[in-house]
């Protein structure tokens, strides 16, 4: 059988993580815990120890073909030395705070990472927010132009699919079955087969196949110190987890043909006119240099949880101070403070861009997929693609800044380099508590 197998060379641990729940009667607090994303891990030779995956690259003896490489290769475990000292992830005992870092070396280099809330030892946590309020602590104090500590939610199954693909063995337990609205080619294994077809090299440690993932998100927080958005991305898969391939996966020139809003609709301070309201100290409304809770509130058109999504809203609590988003200040967009179909698509006319929010499902489309039920993701990261301008600088960098929805951030278009990032601030890390 082709399959995507499990290592027995480490045993694989879960760090604990706490989620409260919450209603006007007060707050009850449940133990859940994380894993780790697969394309992260250590992929080596069923039963042995021969690298499957070296560098950026398959090794051809067990990956002549996906089938073959499936059954020839193995995920293996992360054990609790591992999360700290090979990825650089901490958890207190209590869950109620995770640290993840940005580079970390043992006998390797390790930059970034990306985790899930499992709600069982096989299966995510299904997050169902319509008619909720979402609440997370953060501190982006140590997070540089260019970095992006990321927390969001995608519509990944359950079982990682396991059900649907008896080939993936490893399932939920072994953080498989990602998917974002990138419908990201660089997934290792997609539906439990590896995706070696096609497989080109793209960094020290990543390359894209011939497949994508693609479903839907909601960004609830990229940042770093000096700029945050909060993004909403539809995607026509309604089926959550879909598996693409060619102008599906909407890369390069097919962008606006792909299956997903690789754009979204974002709702970034900055970028709508409003320059003082985040960044690093008090002159700023909310001040990064310090933590503080994000609340987003996702509002139904009848206030109940079957009700078709409206509107997202976002408020701030730091000092004990609650401090609501303050109005666009962009002319044409100046009646705005959150996300909705009618600020989507007004901010979408005045900025030039095309609004794929609109054609892929709308704000109803997104709420049907938090209907659905999405997994929840933490991770941080750095941008090989486009330095993460889009979020903190001018961007595209070809467009003169006086263009409105150019400006992003107070970040210089000269920083957000991978290399120097990882070279100069090493010890970057973000911190996401009391979920």
């Amino acid at each position: 059988v082709s399959a995507q197998q499990v290592g027995t060379q480490k045993t694989e641990t879960h760090l604990p993580v706490s989620l409260s729940t919450c209603d006007k009667g007060g707050c009850s607090k449940e133990a859940k815990s994380i894993t780790l994303d697969a394309n992260w891990r250590w992929v080596h030779n069923v039963g042995g120890y021969t690298n499957c995956y070296t560098g950026s690259e398959w090794d051809k003896n067990f990956c002549p073909d996906p089938k073959t490489c499936s059954e020839s290769c193995a995920l293996d475990g992360v054990d609790e030395q591992t999360w700290t000292n090979t990825y650089g992830i901490k958890s207190e005992q209590s869950g109620d705070s995770l640290e993840l870092g940005f580079v970390t070396q043992s006998q390797g280099k390790n930059v970034g990472s990306r985790v899930y809330m499992l709600d069982s030892e096989n299966s995510y946590q299904m997050f169902k927010l319509k008619n909720r309020e979402f609440t997370f602590d953060v501190d982006v104090s140590k997070l540089e132009c260019g970095l992006n500590g990321a927390l969001y939610f995608v519509e990944m199954k359950q079982d990682a699919g396991q059900s649907e693909f008896s080939a993936n063995k490893a399932g939920a337990k072994y953080g498989t079955g990602y998917c974002d609205a990138q419908c990201p080619r660089d997934v290792k294994f997609i539906n439990g087969e590896a995706n070696v077809e096609d497989w080109t090299p793209s960094g020290a440690s990543t390359g894209t196949g011939k497949y994508g993932a693609c479903c839907t998100e909601m960004d609830i927080w990229e940042s770093n110190k000096q700029a945050t958005a909060y993004t909403g991305h539809t995607c026509n898969a309604p089926n959550g987890h879909t598996r693409c391939e060619g102008k599906d996966c909407g890369d390069g020139s097919q962008r606006e043909d792909g299956l997903c809003d690789k754009d979204g609709c974002d709702f970034n301070s900055f970028r709508v006119g409003d320059t003082t309201f985040f960044g690093p100290s008090s002159k700023y409304a909310i001040d990064s240099s310090k933590p503080f809770s994000v609340v987003t509130q996702f509002i139904t058109a009848d206030g109940s949880d079957e009700g078709d999504l409206v509107d997202i809203r976002r408020k701030y609590v730091q000092n004990g101070k609650v401090i609501s988003l303050r109005n666009a200040t962009t002319p044409g967009l100046q009646k705005f403070d959150s996300l909705s179909d009618k600020f989507c698509s007004a901010q979408k006319t005045i900025f030039g861009d095309p609004n794929r929010f609109q054609t892929q499902g709308d704000m109803k489309g997104l709420g049907d997929a938090l209907g659905r039920g999405m997994v929840l993701v933490m991770s941080i990261w750095d941008d090989h693609a486009a330095n993460m301008l889009w979020l903190d600088s001018a961007y595209p960098t070809t467009a003169p800044t006086s263009k409105p929805g150019v400006l992003r951030g107070a970040c210089a278009t000269t920083s957000g380099d991978p290399d120097t990032l990882e070279r100069e601030y090493p010890g970057a890390s973000v911190k996401y508590m009391n979920i």
